[in-house]
């Protein structure tokens, strides 16, 4: 396959899957806002740090408002990573992919990205908000369906794995961060009743409350929430099961083209950490730092899958 084919579905399905979980960390942004004190804006310059655009925001914005920060997150074209941009990035890119694609996957990112256009022509009221961010999430679960249900499972399915995990990899990790960056208004609330519901929403954030509930019998805790969201291999936005799919299909690939890269090496290696780590090393060492280094091992994979399958030539 053609390096740029390659590096079209890889970012085709990264720019999915970002759309959904920049949705995703609003979704957690809004709900924690609900806990905190009227007036107080804390929260969206955590969302904005964790999704790594607060520079941006600052560069269009004086102030923190939290309706600003919402729309700069769901239709600013000039933020990379808003849900806007992210879905105009995924349809450019699947037209370029166009005769690797079913019709099913082309007509399915074709009506979310028009979908998605309309509903974001203009800001979004707060009242609104959780039935636009439900869109996105629903306009993204047809287009994985199509996927799912059409594609032949070769070197173009892998290269579209490789882009969603990926993704998914870093984006949980971030809504996980959100929690412990700047959420909390004082080391005194750790353990209390508002520490709780925050956790909470970000299970909620990451579509596993009712998963956790299942295997927790309802008990809930922040240690327990965190060891499932980084080290439940059932769990489909678990740390854990991204980097087990990512090794996969990488492993698919090596497989197909007879050859191994140095991107095998790093995804062993980050296998292999998640394996010999455990939640309770993880909070004694620190969840932010765990996760800082998580992503910047997410990042440099990224980077070396595009170089080793030459996705720029």
């Amino acid at each position: 396959m053609l390096g740029k084919t390659a590096g079209g579905l890889f970012w085709m399905f990264r720019h999915l899957e970002r759309s959904e979980n920049t949705a995703r960390l609003i979704e957690a942004g809004f709900r924690i806002a609900l806990t905190r004190a009227a007036g107080d804006d804390d929260e969206w310059h955590s969302v904005l740090q964790t999704a790594a655009v607060a520079h941006l925001y600052y560069q269009r914005h004086e102030q923190l408002e939290a309706a600003k920060a919402i729309d700069f997150m769901l239709r600013d074209m000039s933020n990379p990573s808003s849900v806007l941009s992210a879905i105009s990035a995924a349809r450019q890119n699947a037209r370029l992919v166009r005769t690797a694609i079913t019709r099913e996957v082309w007509e399915a990112v074709n009506d979310t990205y028009m979908l998605l256009k309309e509903a974001l022509a203009r800001p979004v009221r707060p009242r609104d908000l959780p039935e636009v961010l439900a869109m996105v999430r629903q306009q993204s679960a047809l287009v994985r369906g199509s996927m799912a249900g059409t594609m032949l499972r070769n070197d173009i399915f892998d290269f579209s794995r490789l882009g969603t995990f990926v993704e998914r990899a870093d984006n949980t990790a971030r809504i996980l961060d959100v929690k412990y960056y700047v959420l909390l208004p004082s080391l005194t609330q750790i353990g209390s009743s508002l520490d709780n519901v925050q956790w909470e929403t970000i299970l909620r954030s990451v579509a596993g409350q009712r998963a956790y509930r299942w295997l927790n019998q309802g008990e809930s805790n922040p240690m327990g929430i965190a060891d499932f969201l980084i080290f439940d291999g059932r769990m489909p936005r678990s740390l854990k099961f991204s980097v087990s799919k990512i090794s996969a299909n990488l492993r698919y690939l090596a497989d197909q083209y007879d050859q191994r890269h140095p991107s095998h090496d790093q995804i062993d290696v980050m296998a292999a950490r998640l394996s010999n780590a455990t939640i309770e090393r993880v909070f004694e060492d620190g969840l932010h730092e765990f996760l800082t280094d998580f992503l910047t091992d997410v990042a440099r994979l990224g980077g070396q899958i595009e170089q080793d399958y030459r996705f720029l030539g």
